[in-house]
């Protein structure tokens, strides 16, 4: 029997390697079904180069290349270009009728759940359930960093569809919102920047101990004086959020997939920043059904000093899942 939370990689997570030429994607969804991780999550406008003129051959191909390795698709990410014009942002319709193809090359591709980003309006959304419904496609909008779970924003995109009374709109959490420890990968970076390190452990002490973002950084560039990566780094603290994974419960009715974001695991395979000891087991305990999607960011915070093994970093992540998850002993 098969465990009800499933696991997944976003192609996301391969983008260095891609980017350098060093794996195509069907390396990358070669190696996530070498590590068990079958979900694949992709961004179309990143991983199809027809895009958004995909033609049903090229479907055919990837839905091949996917049942040779035993994967299957679990999100496709949309994007919005509301500047996609020097003069004017996209109008209300423009942006419907973006959010329309998108959900009709989701449906066609076969998949279910569609990320959104945070940014597009709940009454924009609002006007695209009929098509989410007719093409049989989740809406999940980010709940990314510096939003939260309760946060307003993602509260009126819930008030939507609990008026609407549909099954397709709702939310997609972003595990970055649940940075329990302030990454070493950040510090690191901006060490080799030129932030000294009495600094830097002031700035971590004050993420340790919740202390509001805005203080830390009026004590860092004002009271302090900071150096330019000392400000950066304190800056950083408006994304780093630590929402209360006890409310998992309460949200989980409302989504259908996660992305697992990490930025660095450690070599026992634990991952020092992200509460995913604490989340995952809330998750369990919600009995909510979905794809734990490894969403690997540490590559930015590392380039500089080292190649980059984002294989590697997901591999550990899976470790850990499987261990959270009770797949191992």
């Amino acid at each position: 029997m098969k465990p009800k939370i499933q696991r997944g990689v976003s192609l996301y997570s391969f983008q260095e390697e891609m980017f350098l030429g060093q794996m195509n994607v069907e390396d990358c969804v070669s190696f996530a079904a070498s590590i068990g991780a079958k979900g694949i999550e992709i961004l179309p406008e990143q991983n199809m180069p027809s895009f958004p003129h995909v033609t049903d051959a090229e479907i055919a191909e990837w839905h091949a290349m996917l049942d040779r390795h035993g994967c299957h698709f679990t999100c496709y990410d949309m994007f919005l270009d509301t500047k996609l014009r020097k003069n004017r942002l996209m109008t209300d319709d423009e942006q419907v009728a973006s959010i329309r193809r998108d959900l009709e090359l989701c449906n066609r591709l076969g998949i279910r759940n569609m990320r959104i980003l945070i940014f597009v309006r709940p009454d924009i959304l609002e006007r695209c359930v009929p098509y989410a419904e007719e093409l049989d496609v989740h809406m999940g909008v980010e709940v990314h960093a510096p939003w939260y779970l309760d946060h307003a924003w993602i509260l009126r995109t819930i008030e939507v569809a609990d008026r609407l009374n549909t099954r397709h709109l709702g939310i997609l959490p972003d595990m970055g919102i649940f940075m329990k420890h302030y990454p070493p990968e950040f510090r690191a970076r901006f060490e080799r920047e030129g932030a000294r390190p009495e600094i830097t452990q002031f700035i971590v002490d004050q993420h340790e101990e919740k202390v509001m973002c805005e203080y830390t950084i009026y004590e860092v560039a004002v009271k302090m004086q900071g150096n330019p990566a000392e400000v950066r780094m304190a800056e950083t603290l408006r994304h780093a959020p630590y929402a209360n994974p006890r409310r998992i419960g309460d949200f989980a009715p409302y989504f259908r997939h996660i992305q697992a974001k990490f930025y660095g695991m450690t070599e026992d395979c634990h991952d020092p920043s992200i509460a995913y000891d604490e989340v995952i087991p809330e998750l369990v305990k919600a009995g909510w059904q979905g794809t734990l999607s490894s969403e690997y960011e540490g590559n930015r915070w590392v380039q500089d000093a080292e190649d980059v093994d984002s294989r590697e970093q997901v591999r550990r992540q899976h470790v850990m899942f499987e261990r959270l998850l009770g797949e191992t002993a």
